[in-house]
């Protein structure tokens, strides 16, 4: 016979109260905070022996840490990755930090025409400035770059479902999503053409039917393949476009504004500028890469187009809020003005190494007598943000190798700091990338460093 299992003894599980007395003061919301509690508490509830009063409590602290730490705020990015989409990608102008603060705590005219005091269109100074900036006949915005391809995929799938894609093309973006399932969600019908490596303009002449609604072009930003490969130039498959009549539309994804072999990083990304003059209709990109601004999703083209997908329904679910805009219309007003030296991912990209080397320097003379060996190195920062994918940036960093301890709990203890610091582990030491760290964190960095390394 089976042994008879004995009951688990529930009458052991502290109350709530108890445990929030014990708590004492905690930096979260009370519901939040007693939400946690009975979350813990009912997890015991599986247990055939309930821990001690103190092992649950320790245990429902970490619980409120954890809970904690998942709140959105700002970190010391020691990583070397620019465009780090853990890290909310590209990190905003100065100026567009502003001008959220002003406009989130006040009233704004996001949809008033202050001229007649009637109702006005929203974003028209942006898609304005926008269209000037792409050398478009018109522009709009949603709120990301899978929304803009999503919405343009729906408008012309409508009445004929199939969109014509390299094989080469089906890339899959952060997060496990992969362009062929975001088209077919948005109602259309896959036409995959050419091979993964070879794909010709032929193949796309081929493929075209009566039930084809676009030919579609996707930027491969975040791979490359060499060798035995072949993709048709967008000029060719434009002019195929426009002689069966059909719309062609190019995702770019990483919305470069500026030649970015031209400043140090030895791989050409293609712009929005020379896809509209290679003759695509409609391009998306991202906001917030190479551009440098918010989350949003840009789209640029012919006028006709633009204004029919403002008009479709789904426009209105995909539509950016007052944030978005505010902080966009800046980062656009220093492209037009060509200030992007205040777009910190353009700059952060092309800070000299020796001003970087200095900055270590001045930094492990600071921290000197700790229970650390401290020594500078070098990096190989990247763009991230699946763009430039052979791009490798030089950089410096600081290498820290406590005296006692792993490197792995140091790397934790450096995230608890605040800000938290994000490093990297290379060569069995902690490493942290002055590329991406601005120099006004240099304080906050060495105060993080010194807590760290004192507190065992």
């Amino acid at each position: 016979m089976h042994d008879k299992v004995k009951a688990r003894p529930r009458r052991e599980i502290p109350a709530v109260n108890k445990i929030l007395d014990s708590l004492g003061q905690v930096d979260l919301p009370r519901p939040l905070v007693v939400d946690t509690v009975r979350r813990e508490l009912a997890e015991l509830r599986q247990l055939r022996e309930i821990p001690e009063f103190e092992v649950i409590l320790d245990g429902v602290w970490v619980a409120i840490q954890r809970l904690q730490t998942s709140r959105v705020q700002p970190v010391i990015n020691g990583t070397g990755i620019v465009i780090h989409t853990n890290l909310g990608r590209a990190p905003l102008p100065q100026g567009a930090g502003e001008i959220l603060r002003h406009v989130a705590s006040a009233y704004n005219n996001i949809e008033l025409d202050l001229g007649a005091g009637d109702r006005g269109n929203r974003g028209a100074y942006l898609e304005r400035a926008i269209a000037v900036l792409c050398e478009a006949e018109a522009a709009t915005v949603v709120n990301n770059c899978a929304a803009a391809l999503v919405l343009i995929v729906r408008h012309f799938a409508k009445n004929k479902a199939e969109v014509l894609i390299s094989r080469g093309e089906l890339i899959q973006i952060g997060g496990g999503f992969r362009i062929g399932e975001i088209l077919e969600a948005s109602g259309a019908k896959l036409r995959e053409v050419g091979a993964t490596n070879k794909t010709t303009l032929a193949d796309y002449a081929r493929a075209i039917g009566k039930q084809t609604a676009l030919i579609l072009k996707v930027h491969r930003s975040n791979f490359f393949m060499s060798g035995f490969v072949e993709s048709p130039p967008v000029a060719d498959l434009a002019t195929l476009a426009r002689k069966k009549r059909i719309p062609f539309v190019e995702d770019l994804g990483s919305g470069a504004m500026i030649a970015t072999d031209e400043i140090g990083l030895h791989q050409h990304e293609p712009t929005p500028m020379e896809s509209l003059k290679g003759g695509a209709d409609l391009v998306c990109f991202s906001g917030d890469k190479l551009f440098g601004g918010p989350q949003a999703g840009i789209i640029i083209g012919k006028k006709r187009l633009i204004e029919s997908l403002k008009r479709e329904p789904l426009f209105r679910a995909l539509r950016c809020d007052k944030l978005t805009f505010a902080a966009l219309q800046t980062t656009v007003d220093l492209h037009l003005n060509r200030v992007t030296s205040e777009i910190p991912a353009l700059a952060l990209l092309q800070i000299p190494k020796d001003e970087l080397r200095a900055r270590a320097a001045a930094i492990v003379t600071r921290l000197q007598g700790l229970p650390l060996k401290i020594t500078i190195g070098s990096g190989t920062g990247k763009v991230g943000g699946g763009t430039l994918p052979k791009a490798i940036v030089p950089s410096i960093t600081i290498d820290l190798l406590p005296e006692t301890g792993s490197v792995e709990k140091f790397g934790q203890m450096l995230r608890r700091a605040k800000p938290p610091v994000v490093s990297y582990i290379s060569n069995a030491r902690i490493k942290l990338d002055l590329r991406t760290i601005f120099s006004h964190q240099d304080d906050l960095l060495v105060d993080a460093i010194r807590t760290a390394a004192t507190t065992r």
